[in-house]
């Protein structure tokens, strides 16, 4: 799973439901031609063509009219799902209320948009809008039993990569007990239920491929599993109240007014202060916002570089914020190893002065409210910069914990924010393959060359299992130490990987 996480990091989420949803459509196109699935392989093709094209066609147009850069792979997706969403047909009249949900759709993307940030689905926005016209309904045949497979390996992918294993467990598990106990109360065995739940309603595409979209998605887990229970409800009951109607999209539309209504209602504007070279590898990069950034310390903010000829890992990705929410600078820190993604080396050449924009603001990477909890901190690497802001917060308060920082690095020159974490007098413990103790901070403790192991740390930690445990570093470190705090009897472990990039 390691493995399979650390590569999945390296590919963009555009790009991920573009490959993923487009391999999903030719496996149809074969079922459809050995006459496995009951759809017509011609009407197949020809809707794929015209809700794609239609979709990417209007994402232009639109870029044009609001004076702003069309997003193609972007609109690719949203033609996509709206392939499954529809029958597949060869008639004029269903193929134009297709390419309509295709224009709707991404200009929801900009009239229902608050400052960066969906208030809808697209999707599922120029869905719902075409069947309130009546000109057309969502058939969502994408619910098949010879689809399941396919869309269970994809739904697998996308939980992977974006770590939404809470959110769509959560929705997938409620919405099959749910519409399961709806089948029996209607009349049908449980074992009948549960196979029509699984196989007939679009539960684990709407799941994972829509739910777990990043715009539309509130910060906090509490708040997203909230939303994925609402969601998996609204499905589950049956109901028609004037035009409207009980379908996949309009439940998916209550969850984000929901959502939207928890979220950052507005992109982040931010202009870069300064750079500073941390290590000789890591650079932390400070900005000044444009009005007053609410966040934990622990959170991560999403930043967009627009660069020319991006590469498959996109422009848009992910950071911790490594600054305490009351400093004048928002600071974020990356490494730049000598084969960087475009985007981070985009990144790390921005002149002092270039505006970005940050969506997305959220997370759950954050301390127990309780001051006299001990913690454990176990960074590999980057991984530090959540714990930066942690322990930057504490000191501006003025705020003592009992806190344990062990510190994995390749080397003692790669320790970073050293003076912030040794002012709050939390004991650190460095595990490097420099054995020596010269070069560390005053009071920090070399804790040995190797992987971390159970034995080494109990040894150095022995009330290791009364503590809260958090660990942040790449997902294969994670991993593993998330797995040893377990065995070694540690309760609570939260995680945060970064995924290459």
């Amino acid at each position: 799973m390691a493995w399979l996480d650390e590569r999945l990091g390296r590919v963009t989420m555009y790009r991920l439901p573009t490959l993923g949803l487009s391999a999903l459509a030719v496996v149809a196109l074969v079922l459809s031609a050995t006459g496995a699935l009951f759809v017509e392989p011609g009407a197949l093709l020809v809707s794929a063509a015209v809700a794609v094209a239609a979709s990417v066609a209007s994402a232009w147009l639109l870029a044009l009219a609001f004076r702003t850069r069309a997003h193609t792979e972007s609109a690719v997706i949203t033609g996509l799902i709206l392939l499954f969403l529809f029958w597949p047909t060869l008639e004029a009249r269903y193929l134009g209320t297709l390419a309509l949900a295709a224009f709707v759709a991404n200009l929801a993307k900009y009239v229902l948009a608050w400052r960066g940030r969906h208030v809808l689905n697209p999707a599922a926005a120029g869905a719902f809008v075409v069947g309130l016209t009546g000109w057309d309904a969502t058939t969502w045949w994408v619910a098949d039993r010879w689809l399941l497979v396919p869309v269970l390996l994809l739904t697998a992918l996308i939980v992977v990569r974006t770590r939404r294993y809470a959110l769509v467990g959560t929705f997938v598990v409620v919405a099959l007990v749910l519409v399961s106990v709806r089948l029996v109360v209607e009349g049908a065995g449980p074992g009948d239920a549960l196979r029509t739940a699984l196989v007939s309603y679009p539960i684990l595409f709407l799941g994972g491929v829509m739910l777990t979209e990043p715009l539309t998605l509130p910060p906090r887990r509490w708040q997203q599993l909230v939303e994925a229970v609402v969601v998996a409800a609204l499905l589950a009951v049956s109901y028609h109240v004037g035009p409207l109607y009980s379908t996949p999209e309009a439940a998916l539309i209550v969850g984000n007014v929901l959502a939207f209504a928890w979220g950052q209602r507005g992109a982040v504007r931010l202009t870069l202060t300064r750079q500073t070279r941390l290590t000789p590898r890591t650079v932390e990069l400070a900005f000044r916002a444009d009005r007053p950034v609410r966040f934990l310390p622990g959170q991560y903010l999403e930043l967009t570089v627009p660069h020319p000829r991006p590469d498959a890992r996109g422009t848009r990705r992910v950071f911790s914020v490594s600054s305490a929410p009351a400093a004048d600078e928002l600071t974020v820190a990356l490494t730049v190893p000598e084969r960087a993604s475009t985007f981070k080396r985009a990144l790390a050449a921005l002149p002092v002065g270039t505006r970005l924009r940050a969506t997305g603001l959220g997370g759950d990477f954050v301390l127990p409210r309780d001051p006299e909890q001990p913690l454990l901190l176990v960074a590999g690497g980057i991984g530090v910069t959540p714990f930066a802001s942690h322990l930057a917060a504490m000191a501006a308060a003025g705020e003592r914990r009992d806190v344990v920082l062990v510190y994995a690095v390749t080397d003692h020159a790669d320790l970073a924010y050293a003076d912030t974490i040794s002012a709050t007098g939390a004991r650190v413990l460095v595990l490097s393959p420099t054995s020596e103790q010269d070069g560390l901070p005053s009071g920090w403790v070399h804790l040995g060359e190797r992987r971390l192991a159970a034995e080494t740390l109990t040894e150095a930690v022995p009330d290791l299992t009364q503590r809260a445990a958090y660990v942040s570093g790449p997902p294969a470190m994670v991993d593993h130490t998330r797995a040893l705090l377990r065995r070694a009897g540690v309760r609570r472990v939260r995680t945060d990987a970064f995924s290459g990039y």
